[in-house]
């Protein structure tokens, strides 16, 4: 039986997703997938697709939500890749209760404000020229040693083909 991994998605959620097939493609034969769109699970109203709107419901309620979500729907022990807000979410799931052996997360900025490390093997992911990375400090205090950061790339370094196949690999 293989190893149930949650793929939970940036702030976009399904709708801009467009390089969940290359992950699901690569991971597929080691794992059982299950994509989750961090914008359903936040109760992110879409109608405004904007950024600034959608960052700003999971700022005031979406991330809480979808934290409740996830503690409450899985209760065995799983694997989690998590994109930008969605890795925000995972941790934030991961302290609450939820299961975690493996947790890998890109771009997930806003982890920057945390001051709890779950008790999971975390592996973080981000482009050096994200300009909203944490900072050296933030690493060190919170203990975290599995950090790939990848030279002359942004945020949105986990959409490209070839930073795929590297991300795969740390799986």
């Amino acid at each position: 039986m293989k190893q149930p991994l949650l793929i939970l998605s940036d702030l976009w959620g399904i709708q801009k997703a467009t390089y969940l097939p290359h992950y699901i493609k690569l991971l597929e034969p080691k794992y059982d997938i299950e994509f989750i769109d961090s914008c359903k699970i936040g109760q992110v109203d879409t109608n405004d697709f904007t950024q600034e709107n959608l960052h700003l419901q999971f700022i005031n309620s979406g991330i809480d939500l979808a934290v409740d979500h996830l503690v409450k729907n899985y209760k065995e022990e799983v694997d989690i890749l998590a994109f930008s807000i969605g890795g925000t979410i995972a941790w934030k799931a991961n302290l609450a209760g939820l299961k975690v052996r493996n947790f890998y997360a890109v771009s997930a900025t806003r982890l920057r404000y945390e001051t709890t490390k779950p008790t999971s093997n975390i592996c973080l992911v981000y482009g050096k020229l994200d300009a909203y990375r944490p900072k050296q400090k933030w690493f060190k205090e919170i203990a975290i040693s599995d950090c790939h950061i990848i030279e002359n790339e942004g945020h949105n370094l986990y959409q490209k083909p070839f930073i795929i196949q590297t991300i795969c690999n740390l799986l």
